[in-house]
This record gives structure tokens, C-alpha cells and sequence, in this order.
């Protein structure tokens, strides 16, 4: 048996104090989130009006249960599987169907689609995003002797892809804004590498991170005048584009990621390279299938098993279906998030000429961790994108200069908030998770 709950003030000050209360409840649990509110108003409504007691017994709103209806999903793919549902269903049948499981005709179907999308003359599908950046790194023969720049903020796949090949990677800091891979860095880690003269500086891969696409032109002068070989990774920003130009068209070489969470992602792993080089596309068939040459017994050169499955490949073109409207929804709901976040908390920068894919749509706090536990408490998951910089890392500490050598890098780690962000969040769903942000932001942290 439930108690129950207490009665109001009498005085009208205490009314007034007492309804300040209960809004302050409301404001730090439910801020913007309609129905919600209403109920909460009622309540203060019928509160206000209640017989007299004492002021340390004033009614206080208890924390409200999170149910599956209040708990917002970071990544909903439950809300896009019931829109592509007939689709998806319809060519999984066909793949059952027809049996061909390995390669089979979805496979080249989404290659070609991935190149008419993308603007790239090839498309090589691979088992995963790692796969895409692995292949690459393997048909330009990188290994031991040899340097891999990259930044250090960033998912462990970009660094531990050359590790494994037995390269060193070479960790570049990132630009405070755009959080990719600062030029004027990696032109300094290059100059310092061929001083040293330990490595040879083979080849730069940089990661457009959270969907935002890296400064290419310049990028690609610095490759063109040392002599190395630039792999873009796309994991995050297939979807993207500078100057007019689709990511996937944009480097020599780009690597994407079919992971569930990226823009574009699968029912599993996948990922795809994209290339205007008929000549590397060739070699990456061929290194995705134990390095076949003209047939599966001709073995021209040392491969793997890197193949996309026919399966994730009929997925993969149901979601291409609706591609470029689920990127329109992610630009407005940035759009959205800009606007009600701009003044309280750093939004992600915008850059002249270039849109991004929004995988994650991240925001930089002062005391991130009690900011998370506060979205939390109200049923907002968050995410940190990313905890540490690479190297600061056990496996990649060897390859690093420790603390300090990156300053940009580590400071973003202590920072870095990601909110929700997938196509299917509506705009009142927005506002509760900002109005909770901003509430966290604005209340100070209690000392200890």
C-alpha cells in the first residue's frame, strides 16, 4: 500500500515557493517534453490548491520512473527497420532464394550503386570498415621500416590496421575545430620522421571524424609533394561532401564502414573502398579473396578473406533506398540541435563548402561526467567519442610521446560529449535532450 502524498502550503507565498518547487522538478527532468509537462502542470495545479502543512513537509515531486516511452535510444534502428521493413524482407527473400550467399549478384548491384552515389569510377565491398582500411595499406606493400601518420583522436581500427602489417604509426594532433587531422601537425611529424631518419614516411590516413569531411586540398598537396600515399577514412562521413564532391571521391583512396551505427550500416560488418584506379581496384578483388587472380585456384599474390556477404548486401541497398532523405533528416536535427545548444555549450563547427554525415553529433562540456549523469538520470544515453587519444593507449604507447605532445587531442578527450543522433528523432524529443544539457550546464557542480 502506497503512502499518500502529502498536502500543500496555505499562505499564498508558500503556494508560489512551493509551486517553484515543483517546476525546478520539472524543468530538470522533463524540460520541453510536452506531454510530460502538461501532466506536471496539472499536478502543480491541484498541488497549489490543497489544505495547509508544514513547510519542512512541502510536497516534493518524486523522480519520475524511466519507461521504454521515456527512454531515449542513442541510435534507433528499430524506428528505420519499420520504415524499410517491406524492402529489407523482400530482397533477404530474394538472396534465400537464389542461394549465391558469397559474391552473389547484390553484392555488384550495391557496388555499382555505392559508385553512382559516391562519384568514385570503383567500388570494392569488404567484409568490414577495418578490411577497408586494411586492404589498401597491403596492396601499396606497407610494413615494417615504415610510418603511417594519423590522428590521434580516433577509433583504435585507423592505428592498429598499420600496426598489424607491422608499421608504425605516427599520431598527428587534430584541428581545435574541425577535430581532424591538423596539416600544419602532420607536416611537422613528417619533417621530424625524416630527421630522425628511422622510418620511412610512407603514407597519411585521415579520419573525417563524427561525419565531417578533412581539409583534402591540402592534405593531398602535403602527399603529392612528400611522396605518400593518402587514405581517406570515411567510416563516420560516407554521405558527406566538399566543394560539390562526394566522400568517396575525394582522396585517392577512401575507406567506409558498413558498422550498424555508421550513416550507411548494415545488419553487421561491411565496408567498402572507393577508388578512381582501375589498377588498385583490381588488386583489392583480388586481396579480398585469398589474392585470386583469374579464377579462385589462381593465386597471384598473398590475400585474405575480406569478402562482403551477399546478405548484408541486400540490406545495405533496401537502406540506400532512403539514404539521402535519412542525411536531409540528420542535417536538420543538427540544425536543431545548433540552434537551441549555441550560447550554453561548443557545437560542432560548421565548414564553408562542406557538409557532414552527422554519425555523431558531439558537444564540448566542462565537467562532462556530471553533465552525463544528469542526461542520464532523465533517461538520455550519451557516449564519449573518445575516452583517451590513441596514444595514450596500452597497445599504441610505444609509437607516442606522452602526455603533452598532443595538446589539442588530449584536451578534446576530457571534453567530448556525444548526444543522440540517427535520422528518426523528432523535434520534441530534441528539445527535452537540450533543455536537460542545458540545465546541467546551468546548475553549478555541488563541492566536495
Amino acid at each position: 500500500m502506497q503512502d499518500s502524498p502529502p498536502r500543500g502550503p496555505a499562505s499564498t507565498d508558500d503556494k508560489i515557493d512551493y509551486a517553484c518547487d515543483i517546476i525546478d522538478r520539472c524543468l530538470a527532468t522533463h524540460l520541453w517534453y510536452s506531454v510530460s509537462e502538461a501532466r506536471n502542470l496539472t499536478r502543480i495545479s491541484r498541488a497549489v490548491l490543497m489544505p495547509a502543512q508544514p513547510r519542512s513537509n512541502r510536497f516534493r515531486l518524486p523522480e519520475p520512473p524511466l519507461t521504454a516511452s521515456t527512454k531515449i535510444p542513442f541510435i534507433d534502428l528499430q524506428s528505420q527497420y519499420r520504415r524499410l521493413k517491406p524492402s529489407i524482407e523482400r530482397r533477404i527473400q530474394r538472396v534465400l532464394d537464389h542461394g549465391q550467399y558469397i559474391l552473389g549478384p547484390e553484392v555488384m548491384e550495391l557496388e555499382r550503386a555505392l559508385a553512382a552515389f559516391s562519384g568514385a569510377r570503383d567500388v570494392v565491398t569488404v567484409a568490414s570498415g577495418t578490411d577497408a582500411l586494411r586492404l589498401p595499406l597491403m596492396a601499396e606493400s606497407i610494413g615494417p621500416g615504415d610510418a603511417v601518420f594519423l590522428p590521434a583522436f580516433t577509433f583504435t581500427a585507423t592505428a592498429e590496421v598499420p600496426v598489424a602489417l607491422g608499421a608504425s604509426p605516427v599520431f598527428v594532433d587534430v584541428d581545435p575545430t574541425t577535430f581532424n587531422i591538423d596539416p600544419a601537425s602532420l607536416e611537422f611529424q613528417i619533417a621530424r620522421i625524416r630527421r630522425e631518419g628511422r622510418l620511412r614516411p610512407r603514407a597519411v590516413i585521415a579520419v573525417d571524424l563524427f561525419g565531417l569531411p578533412a581539409d583534402y586540398d591540402r592534405l593531398g598537396e602535403i602527399c603529392h609533394r612528400e611522396g605518400l600515399f593518402l587514405l581517406a577514412d570515411a567510416a563516420q562521413s560516407f554521405g558527406a561532401s566538399l566543394g560539390g564532391r562526394r566522400v568517396g571521391s575525394l582522396a585517392p583512396v577512401t575507406a567506409t564502414s558498413f558498422f550498424p551505427a555508421k550513416p550507411l550500416g548494415g545488419y553487421g560488418e561491411g565496408g567498402a573502398i572507393f577508388t578512381d584506379d582501375p589498377a588498385r581496384a583490381a588488386i583489392y578483388r583480388s586481396l579480398r579473396a585469398h589474392g585470386a587472380g583469374e579464377n579462385r585456384y589462381d593465386i597471384v599474390r598473398i590475400g585474405t578473406n575480406a569478402r562482403l556477404d551477399t546478405l548484408q548486401a541486400a540490406i545495405l541497398l533496401a537502406k540506400l533506398e532512403v539514404f539521402e532523405d535519412e542525411l536531409a533528416a540528420r542535417e536538420r536535427i543538427a540544425q536543431d540541435y545548433d540552434h537551441l545548444l549555441a550560447g550554453h555549450v561548443a557545437v560542432p563547427p560548421r565548414r564553408p563548402g562542406a557538409t557532414s554525415a552527422w554519425a555523431q553529433y558531439c558537444i564540448l562540456v566542462k565537467d562532462r561526467d556530471r553533465v552525463a549523469q544528469a542526461l542520464a538520470d532523465a533517461g538520455i544515453p550519451t557516449a564519449i567519442y573518445y575516452p583517451k587519444p590513441l596514444h595514450f593507449q596500452p597497445a599504441f604507447r610505444q609509437y607516442g610521446d606522452g602526455p603533452g605532445s598532443l595538446p589539442v587531442s588530449e584536451r578534446l578527450c576530457l571534453n567530448i560529449l556525444a548526444l543522440p543522433m540517427h535520422p528518426y528523432l523528432d523535434r520534441e524529443t530534441i528539445e527535452r535532450i537540450a533543455g536537460t544539457v542545458i540545465a546541467a550546464v546551468t546548475v553549478p557542480a555541488v563541492k566536495t
